[in-house]
């Protein structure tokens, strides 16, 4: 039982398109107005860095335009060391969607990396099944880093997936059986898009209140939206296109019963979604049901998960990274 209260936000914003350095130098701006707030958990959307790839739902495959990409995807812990220093520097825990280069290679994956109030990277998850397009793109994570972490004094477990990997049952009941408290959902604008626009949010919504119930955890849902810094991007790199729109993101915070504690916010404006996460909270839901526990059913129920590392350099990506302060 936890008797614990924490200030917690969920990001929706749009990060500067195909901009590696000045998404970041971005990321770090919301870190520092997330603690003139006082918040303690910061959440920033899907491959906030440096954007999703979008150009793969508007035009014909392109190695060359995935070459681009590459270019601008994060290296860790190479290139995440302002973040590092800025979560030492406010105190904030911050999980972040990155596109993530392979350190010393060429593949790509749909990241999430969990950094502790004190600057180390307590792991990455890498998004074990990129979606339909997306494949172009993203290589496919491995069980391995289907983790939840604990921040040094915290009290409480996070763990987060990308997007439609919420439709994998067995990959959030692998974070509901390592304790999880509170989930990160990260997700694009997708409602943006050539035959989603009046399905998306939906679906998202779904998705979160889901797995707030099923897992009994608060879900900070953080989102992005299309700006004119992508279409731009796309429109000069790769020429006209009509599948994909500015605007989008359906962003919110979600108690384990499923009301909406901030949000839904749906806007091309940025904002930090607050909300205060009272775990003493779970104490009653899990009266009802807990998925880790007496509403499990094990002798019926069994999740095999493959734990094994499938990339050579998944154990150093896996942390603790501590942050090496210069």
């Amino acid at each position: 039982m936890l008797d614990k209260k924490i200030k917690a936000a969920a990001v929706h914003a749009a990060p500067i398109y195909m901009d590696k350095v000045a998404s970041l130098r971005k990321v770090v701006s919301l870190i520092s107005q997330a603690a003139s707030e006082s918040i303690e958990l910061l959440a920033f959307p899907e491959v906030f860095v440096p954007g999703f790839p979008y150009f793969t739902n508007c035009y014909a495959p392109n190695a060359a335009t995935v070459t681009l990409y590459a270019a601008q995807s994060v290296v860790v812990p190479d290139d995440l060391g302002e973040v590092q220093a800025a979560c030492a520097t406010h105190k904030i825990v911050v999980v972040l969607g990155v596109s993530e280069r392979m350190r010393g290679g060429h593949t790509l994956f749909n990241s999430i990396v969990t950094i502790d109030a004190d600057g180390t990277i307590l792991g990455v998850h890498r998004k074990v099944q990129p979606t339909w397009a997306e494949r172009l793109v993203w290589g496919q994570g491995s069980g391995y880093t289907l983790r939840t972490y604990e921040p040094a004094g915290a009290g409480y477990r996070v763990g987060g997936l990308a997007c439609w990997e919420h439709t994998m049952n067995g990959a959030r009941q692998a974070l509901i059986d390592q304790g999880q408290h509170i989930h990160v959902g990260c997700w694009p604008a997708l409602d943006i898009l050539e035959g989603f626009e009046d399905v998306a949010c939906a679906q998202i919504e779904a998705l979160m209140k889901t797995h707030a119930l099923t897992a009994q955890v608060f879900v900070l849902c953080p989102s992005s939206y299309v700006d004119e810094t992508c279409l731009q991007w796309m429109v000069k790199n790769l020429g006209p296109q009509d599948k994909v729109k500015a605007g989008g993101g359906w962003t919110a915070i979600i108690h384990p019963f499923c009301s909406f504690m901030a949000g839904p916010y749906m806007s091309s404006r940025d904002k930090l979604l607050v909300s205060e996460i009272d775990l003493s909270q779970l104490d009653l839901v899990k009266a009802y049901v807990d998925g880790a526990g007496h509403y499990k059913r094990p002798e019926i129920f069994r999740l095999d998960l493959d734990a094994t590392p499938r990339w050579k350099d998944e154990p150093d990506i896996v942390g603790p990274i501590p942050w090496n302060k210069p």
